[in-house]
């Protein structure tokens, strides 16, 4: 199984939602945003780490940080993945493999998405530090932007790399803060059980709900002015599912339904491809 494949493969089994608009994109573009989404991915994994308390994932978080910031065109996967071996815990494959996402999008573009998941664990590192402690609407603009806003520029630039498709930044980072504070919405009883509350303090489920429809309604700009295209063919996916979990979620319920996203997804994958036939 080449490169590529295996990470399709472990792609497919972490998040169908991206799996699905991931390999819609032509060759090159696709390794790229694979690579983004499995390196950033595996820092997820370290921060959500049930069995690690926050000062353990600072740490590593920081380490990948320094590895990724020392990336060069003669790395090797080991080169990325030093210092991780020495937690004495169970880290999981999307973590321990990204050496192998960190070169797998072609080398023109490879250091960008080096640059985005160093910056993003060293953000990470910072708000296990504090517990996630989400005081207002300012501390919660600056965590939705550490771990979403700041993909969805680097999503702008990949798109640029690509074939010169231009994007509003702003709306680019609106795009990036919407999925997360959906995010948020769905799994706030849960965070709540392992002690993390991502609301800002006094907060209501309606006041996320406002944050998330304002930003949402950027993220709508962002992907309406986008060409027809590679990017238009991500981008419509995992918003067409956030803006639905939202109505959703106003309508009293916890999620879509599963026969909603399928639903959804056929109709913006038609005559595009067959997800069942890979």
């Amino acid at each position: 199984m080449s490169s590529a494949d295996s990470a399709l493969s472990l792609l497919k089994a972490t998040s169908r939602t991206f799996f699905i608009p991931i390999s819609l994109l032509p060759t090159g573009l696709q390794e790229a945003v694979a690579a983004a989404y499995l390196c950033m991915r595996a820092i997820d994994q370290i921060e959500d780490n049930a069995d690690m308390e926050p000062a353990l994932k600072a740490q590593l978080l920081r380490q990948v940080s320094l590895n990724l910031q020392a990336g060069t065109a003669d790395s090797t996967p080991d080169d990325f993945v030093r210092g991780l071996e020495t937690t004495g815990l169970a880290l999981e494959e999307v973590t321990l493999r990204i050496g192998e996402w960190s070169l797998l999008a072609p080398a023109t573009i490879a250091p960008r998405i080096w640059d985005a998941t160093a910056a993003m664990a060293d953000r990470m590192a910072y708000w296990a530090e504090r517990n996630w402690l989400i005081e207002n609407e300012q501390d919660l603009d600056c965590y939705s932007f550490s771990v979403a806003g700041a993909v969805g520029l680097m999503l702008s630039d990949l798109w640029a790399w690509h074939d010169g498709t231009e994007t509003n930044r702003s709306h680019a980072i609106g795009f990036g803060r919407g999925l997360q504070s959906i995010n948020i919405l769905r799994n706030h009883a849960e965070d709540m059980t392992r002690g993390v509350d991502f609301y800002p303090v006094g907060w209501t489920d309606a006041d996320m709900q406002r944050y998330a429809k304002r930003n949402l309604a950027l993220a709508d700009a962002y992907i309406a002015a986008l060409p027809k295209g590679p990017a238009l063919t991500f981008c419509e996916i995992p918003l067409a599912l956030a803006n639905g979990t939202l109505a959703a979620i106003a309508q009293g319920k916890e999620k879509l339904s599963r026969s909603d996203v399928i639903s959804i997804v056929a109709r913006l994958t038609s005559g595009k491809f067959a997800p069942a036939a890979r």
